[in-house]
């Protein structure tokens, strides 16, 4: 039986590099971002562009409310905008736990009784391990807390596995921009890349089943 998955954020770089190792392996996958345009490039046989806008994630299209069997619901979207408390205006507050946290609470509700029907797991990807209370970037990484909250709640309610995910230091252009608004220096060759990544997180999946992956911490090798 070929295997379903739900992708957030498939359009950015570490959601782009799981909907690509999932369909290179005959996963059917529902590829979920904003940009219909941006998703039409990653559309094959194997993946279905689904467009829904985190940010008002109460209605669910037709393609994931018709599902009757999901094998993997994994998290990738995420909004990190760098502010200080002064600066964060309520507005950015909502939209940040709109789609880090509403989103995947949603989605997920929404997704039970298919995940339910295939035994299947969900994967949440958090912040690097360790990060809290960081100077002028306090709406992500509250948000972040609520979503491994979350995380924990649902494996403890569902025979479900569920998976924490928490990299550091990914090559993508989200790190880019955000290590350019704190003035840090970014070196590609220093960051795990996307591909190893989404790796990591079919290992996740295809943990046996008497077993499962509960917290997963990713760090660059050292150098």
């Amino acid at each position: 039986m070929t295997r379903t998955a739900v992708v957030t954020g498939a359009t950015g770089g570490i959601g782009t590099a799981i909907v690509r190792a999932l369909a290179a392996r005959g996963d059917r996958v529902l590829a979920v971002g904003r940009s219909a345009v941006k998703l039409a490039a990653l559309a094959s046989p194997q993946v279905v562009p689904v467009v829904l806008d985190l940010t008002d994630p109460i209605e669910l299209p037709r393609p994931l409310t018709e599902l009757e069997r999901l094998d993997a619901l994994v998290h990738c979207a995420g909004i990190a905008e760098v502010a200080s408390v002064e600066e964060s205006p309520p507005t950015l507050w909502q939209n940040t736990f709109a789609v880090n946290v509403m989103a995947p609470a949603e989605l997920t509700r929404g997704m039970l009784p298919a995940l339910r029907a295939a035994n299947g797991s969900v994967v949440f990807i958090n912040i690097a391990d360790g990060m809290h209370a960081v100077a002028n970037w306090s709406a992500y990484v509250a948000s972040k807390a609520a979503l491994k909250e979350f995380a924990g709640s649902l494996r403890a309610e569902e025979h479900l596995r569920v998976t924490s995910i928490y990299p550091s230091g990914v090559d993508t252009e989200l790190l880019q921009e955000v290590r350019a608004k704190f003035g840090r220096p970014y070196d590609p060759d220093a960051c795990v890349r996307p591909e190893t990544l989404a790796s990591l997180v079919i290992i996740a999946l295809d943990c046996p089943a008497d077993a499962q992956v509960t917290e997963l911490t990713v760090r660059p090798a050292p150098a």
